[in-house]
């Protein structure tokens, strides 16, 4: 969020020393709300950023967010599950002071200290600037001892019982002089000779040692702080008078101030000048303080026995009660030239100055203006400070209040002046000008165009006009007691109430609005609204810096806009009015101490920049204030890291090295849940993640502040899963933390059975085609029978009948004839009619013969088409005088037979085919081609006639003549295919094709033979 402050804003790893407990961000995990089991006595953190608490129950490891109870390797056990004393040293090592004893550990190993068996290690370890870690064990009955230990070397002090009971506090100043603190008294262990310095401690002993700013050491006596300086033992002062307390532990911060955890009286914080004491009364989660902790990011952590609380840096700290304001309902805000700062409260007018607050007064009522609170507040080109009460007017002289007579009080929302005078904006007075000699001319609102009130005014520095903006909307220009301008929504200006007006040096005005930031410039208005960038459109006041950035207080935070993003969007807007360029603005919001509120109080000032450049503002509850220049900045990378793998609520181990490692999941995993963390713990709640499972993922997944990834039924293969995060300051570790996942495949989801399952779908789909082609051959053949049989009924029916009844009309008429002897001519005339009536009956006959078997009787159908080759031939010679057409059969393939009724069929279409071409076409060379194939059988009939007109083949036939229609009723019968192909004088083709299964009995055997007639094969032509 802060990045695009890294320029300006130099990193912050120090808190603010001028601020009290009570301004800081505070959270607060407590023992009775199930944060952990007991006590927490100390804190550590390791090199990786965990935070380690040692409890009355064992170690947790603590992110910020969650808590892992720490367990044990197999096999391995701590001393006492009382842990007393953490120290995470640089090379990576936990130490564990137990209530029975040391140990380490490092690389998931724990190393037992045998010297310290039995000893109560309550004492605050440390590592000292040579890298030896000290550790003092208490004893009872005595001797405790005292152990310097470094590599894998322990020497221990303490037998003779110079450490009486043993060690209560440790501690290695500036000057490296390591301190031991015990229940008497102090040791200056080292350099150089031993010295004991005696000092009677509390109860416990002296277990609280720091050191003060000129070097001193400090430490905490029965009560209060004492100072060991030049070999003297005396009291150390505290800036503030504090309730008398007893110190348990002390921890000097990395502003200076110095932090100091009591045995009843909860935390106390003495800066420079000040003293504060946070309590649990105040929200801390217990009174009697057991450790603090400062960790790499200058959180302080402090350990109590209620629980743990963290205490950081807001970005906009607010003043209020505990830092002496009146009341906390603070109405205006005023920069006094003079650097201190006016904050007119409820309770009586308040003035801020370098640190302190005094309260104005008046009559010996503090804080109020002759009796009552001041509203809006003004400093003239003269120094007065001017105010509004609901009964007077008046400006501050002497340290008293002095009301100015003939101007009303009620509420007065805005102050502003020029040249001849103030301008005040009265509810419901008007707009109301005081001029300097003392008279006051009032104009209603009504005659501005207005039913409603102002809130805002402004000077134009150029024009010396007044600017009013109105409660309902709008903004008008006001000179010479005459309206001049106008603008409104419709004009481009934000919707609703105007909350401020200001002029930027170029003259443009701005108007903070309900409805976003609008400028005006040149008589043109454009409003930065959420369209532009904006987090939200209700702004309560805009305000620039000295570093001439935007700062907005809007309903969703405190917005800064860096100077050059808002002139890229003027220039934008002024070079094209319906523009819409984008700004980026940075939002500080409650994590940071902003409160939002949705309607800030009338009076006016609402914000102020004092001399020092910090704005002051108003969030209803108390005075905030933000410092451009000194914004807390985060620049440490939150280390990154996966903390466990769940998949089907199994937990799978996370490989050592998990950069590199892998992580091998059985098949069919279901849900697999990835559980993450940064170890960024000043603002837990800003640190943000984004992950990605390459492999599935197209892209990197943004999740917000959610440490864990989802995924459901995933597929086998091999995946990589990266996350990264960023911290409370928008820095974001992109090399973050990942591994390799391989999910194992079923044996359903190999490639072998993929490749098994296709081909056996495959072969049950030729084994289902082959069965159909079967069911149709059958259903054919069922059809030829059937057909085969209706042929047979009507040459039965045609012999019983029709052909009966002609031979007794025969016969009748053979008797009539024998009968006309007498008419020679009328006989021969019957005899003629006789014979023609016989010869009918004979082709009848013949007719029922055909019907009642096949046209050729075996399967030689090539002889059965030579032969009609060769009676065409004979009747050709006949007719045209020797000259008959070249006739020849090929055969492709072994003979088949085929079923009688396509036989029938196909002898049928080559016999009108030949016959056309020797009787109609004329042509010189016919060939027929029968071919046996594997998926077909085929008859191809060629000449090189004379061939049919285009017309003949689009009709289908030629008028009068029927061959071409029967040929093709023909092949509809054995659902064939007739295609023909012809041109004039070149020829004609015939084709029949027939599917396998409707033309056999049998498969048959293909075989290969040359047509003489090249290339004529490949022709298209009509399909029939």
């Amino acid at each position: 969020m802060f990045s695009m402050l890294l320029a300006c804003c130099p990193p912050a790893l120090a808190l603010n020393r001028a601020l009290d407990v009570s301004q800081y961000a505070h959270t607060s995990w407590k023992v009775r709300d199930g944060f952990v089991k007991g006590t927490v006595f100390s804190i550590a953190q390791t090199p990786d950023g965990y935070l380690w608490l040692g409890t009355e129950f064992g170690l947790v490891r603590f992110d910020g967010v969650s808590r892992v109870v720490w367990a044990p390797p197999p096999g391995q056990q701590l001393p006492s599950s009382v842990i007393f004393s953490l120290l995470a040293t640089h090379d990576g090592t936990l130490w564990i002071g137990t209530s029975k004893g040391l140990v380490s550990l490092k690389d998931g190993k724990l190393t037992q200290y045998p010297e310290l068996a039995g000893q109560s290690i309550r004492a605050q370890m440390i590592e000292d600037h040579e890298g030896t870690v000290w550790a003092g064990g208490l004893a009872f009955p005595p001797p405790g001892k005292l152990c310097a230990i470094r590599k894998d070397s322990v020497h221990c002090f303490g037998q003779d019982g110079s450490l009486d009971s043993g060690v209560r506090g440790l501690f290695e100043d500036h000057d490296s002089n390591l301190w031991v603190a015990l229940r008497v008294g102090l040791w200056r262990w080292k350099p150089g000779p031993r010295q004991f310095y005696p000092a009677q401690g509390p109860g416990n002993g002296i277990q609280g040692l720091a050191e003060g700013d000129d070097g001193a050491l400090l430490f905490g006596p029965r009560d209060g702080i004492s100072r060991l300086t030049g070999g003297k033992i005396e009291s150390y002062p505290l800036p503030k008078n504090v309730p008398q307390f007893t110190v348990t532990r002390m921890l000097r911060g990395r502003d200076g101030n110095l932090w100091i955890g009591t045995l009843d009286r909860g935390l106390v914080h003495v800066q420079r000048d000040t003293t504060d004491v946070f309590a649990q009364a105040d929200g801390l989660s217990g009174d009697l303080i057991e450790a603090l902790f400062i960790d790499r990011e200058s959180t302080i952590w402090v350990a109590t026995d209620g629980g743990l609380d963290r205490f950081r840096e807001f970005a906009v700290p607010t003043l209020s009660l505990s830092q002496g304001l009146s009341n906390a309902s603070v109405l205006s805000v005023l920069a006094d030239r003079d650097g201190s700062v006016w904050l007119s409260t409820r309770r009586g007018l308040n003035r801020w100055n370098n640190g302190q607050i005094t309260v104005f007064p008046n009559k010996g009522v503090s804080g109020l203006l002759n009796g009552d609170y001041a509203g809006s507040l003004f400093q003239d080109s003269r120094g007065r400070i001017w105010a509004s009460t609901l009964r007077e007017f008046g400006y501050l002289e002497n340290g008293r209040f002095v009301a100015v007579r003939n101007m009303p009080g009620e509420p007065v929302y805005s102050i502003t002046e020029d040249n001849a005078g103030l301008w005040v904006g009265n509810k419901d007075r008007g707009l109301i000008h005081l001029l300097r000699d003392g008279r006051v001319q009032q104009t209603p609102w009504v005659k501005l165009g207005h039913n409603d009130y102002a809130l805002a005014l402004a000077v134009d520095p150029v024009q010396h006009g007044l600017w009013v903006g109105f409660y309902e909307g709008g903004i008008v220009y006001f000179a010479d007691g005459q309206v001049r301008a106008n603008y409104s929504t419709a004009d481009g200006l934000g919707e609703g109430r105007v909350n401020g007006l200001r002029f930027d040096p170029d003259g443009s005005l701005w108007a903070a609005t309900q409805g976003g930031l609008s400028r005006l410039k040149n008589g043109r208005v454009a409003t930065l609204t959420t369209k532009n960038g904006l987090p939200c459109d209700s702004v309560h006041w805009a305000m620039e810096d000295n570093d001439h950035s935007f700062w907005l207080y809007t309903t969703c935070g405190l917005v800064r806009i860096a100077r050059s993003e808002l002139d890229a969007w003027t220039a934008a807007v002024d070079k094209q009015s319906n523009a819409k360029p984008a700004v980026h603005a940075t939002v500080f919001d409650d994590s940071d101490g902003v409160r939002t509120i949705e309607d800030p109080f009338g009076y006016t000032p609402h914000v102020a920049k004092s001399s020092d450049g910090r704005l002051w503002f108003l969030p209803s509850d108390g005075a905030s204030t933000v410092d451009p220049r000194r914004l807390p900045y985060n620049d440490r990378l939150p280390p990154v890291y996966i903390e466990q793998i769940t998949a089907d609520h199994k937990i799978y181990d996370i490989p050592s090295g998990v950069i590199n490692g892998r992580v091998h999941l059985p098949p069919r995993v279901r849900d697999l849940k990835i559980d993450y963390t940064a170890l960024s713990l000043v603002a837990t709640g800003k640190v943000l993640f984004r992950y990605q499972l390459e492999g599935w993922d197209q892209d990197w997944v943004e999740v917000g502040n959610r440490r864990e990834a989802l995924y459901s039924n995933l597929p086998p293969r091999e995946y990589r899963f990266r996350v990264a995060a960023c911290n409370n300051s928008g820095m974001w570790n992109e090399s973050g933390a990942s591994f390799n996942l391989t999910i194992a495949p079923a044996y359903y989801q190999t490639t072998w059975f993929v490749l098994s399952c296709t081909a056996g779908f495959l072969a049950l789909l030729w084994v289902s085609y082959r069965l159909r082609l079967r069911q149709l051959a059958w259903q054919f053949h069922l059809r030829m029978e059937e057909r085969v049989n209706e042929r047979t009924r009507i040459a039965r029916d045609l012999h019983d009948t029709l052909l009966q009844s002609f031979q007794a009309v025969l016969m009748k008429l053979s008797v009539f004839s024998y009968r006309l002897t007498d008419q020679p001519e009328t006989k021969k005339e019957l005899e003629t009619l006789v014979e023609r009536a016989r010869q009918a009956v004979i082709e009848g006959r013949d007719a029922v013969q055909g019907l009642r078997s096949s046209t050729v009787l075996t399967n030689e159908m090539e002889h059965a088409i030579k032969s009609l080759g060769e009676q065409l031939a004979s009747e050709m010679s006949y007719n045209h005088g020797g000259n008959s057409p070249e006739f020849r059969v090929l055969v492709e393939g072994a003979s088949r037979e085929l079923i009688p009724m396509v036989r029938d069929e196909v002898y049928r279409i080559a016999g009108e085919a030949v016959r056309n071409a020797g009787r109609h076409a004329q042509a010189q060379r016919i060939e027929v081609s029968i071919q046996y194939g594997d998926r077909h059988f085929r008859l191809l009939v060629r000449d090189n006639g004379k061939g049919f007109e285009p017309k003949i083949l689009d009709e289908g036939y030629r008028e009068g003549h029927h061959g071409l229609q029967g040929m093709r009723e023909r092949a509809k019968v054995v659902e064939g295919k007739l295609t023909l192909w012809s041109k004039p004088d070149s020829g004609t083709e015939v084709e029949l094709t027939i599917p396998a299964s409707r033309a056999y009995s049998k498969q048959p055997t293909p075989r290969r033979s040359m047509s003489m007639f090249s290339g004529k094969g490949t022709r298209g032509g009509h399909e029939c």
